[in-house]
């Protein structure tokens, strides 16, 4: 991986883990408890407690995210980064962009 391409994989971190921490924000709201006091009506008290399991859900992806994108972060200057963790061939650039917390190949992250 060349200078530029580190560069542009930085930026694209960077960018991802204000994306994910703006994510973890507006879950963290979605996660809080529901009062029992709210009259809602029962169907809909079911419907906001089903929302707020998938939105616990989604919340545990993005912090599970996040850690991946920091220790990316972290490990940008290292030589093995853009390196699969698996068969250590290169990771493609548009790979690294488009999910930059992956670390490894398409090929064996679909094994």
């Amino acid at each position: 991986m060349n200078q530029q391409e580190r560069k542009k994989a930085k930026e694209s971190i960077i960018k991802s883990i204000e994306e994910t921490q703006k994510d973890i924000s507006n879950l963290k709201e979605l996660t809080k408890p529901i009062p029992p006091e709210n009259a809602i009506g029962r169907v809909s008290r079911m419907d906001a407690i089903n929302n707020k399991s998938v939105s616990e859900a989604a919340l545990t992806n993005a912090i599970n995210k996040l850690t991946l994108l920091e220790l990316a972060l972290q490990k940008i200057n290292h030589e093995d980064f853009g390196l699969c963790v698996r068969c250590k061939n290169e990771i493609p650039i548009q790979r690294i962009l488009l999910m930059p917390q992956s670390n490894r190949c398409v090929h064996c992250a679909s094994k």
